[in-house]
């Protein structure tokens, strides 16, 4: 598997609205699903453009409008980046990783039901 370009918090947020609309966009689309955020046009146009320069978006000029569309599979990316995490935080080690979350009092009872019924334990 190639090695993912490093993509900010910022750089992700716009990502990961490309992935959820599976479309190309236009910068003002993408702008408008990201209300929670007091970005600016050209905040999103600049991180457009970054994430281009790392191979993770292409722009294809569709008239006037430039439309941009993700070149990094989504579930590629979460499996490199968890892998990542998995690495640096626990040596490399799923189980502790594991015993973490299990211990953490994020995991709701439905939670671990829910993981129980999906390995069959």
């Amino acid at each position: 598997m190639n090695q993912m370009p490093a993509i900010s918090e910022a750089e992700l947020e716009v990502l990961q609205v490309l992935w959820k609309e599976k479309k190309p966009m236009k910068i003002q689309d993408v702008l408008d699903r990201l209300e929670q955020n007091a970005w600016k046009y050209n905040t999103v146009g600049t991180l457009l453009l970054r994430l281009e320069a790392k191979n993770a978006v292409k722009s294809e000029k569709s008239g006037r409008v430039i439309m941009y569309t993700p070149l990094i599979d989504e579930e590629e990316y979460k499996k490199q980046k968890t892998g990542d995490f998995v690495n640096r935080l626990y040596n490399g080690s799923v189980k502790d990783l594991a015993v973490s979350l299990f211990q953490s009092e994020k995991m709701s009872a439905e939670d671990i039901e829910e993981i129980r019924k999906m390995f069959n334990l």
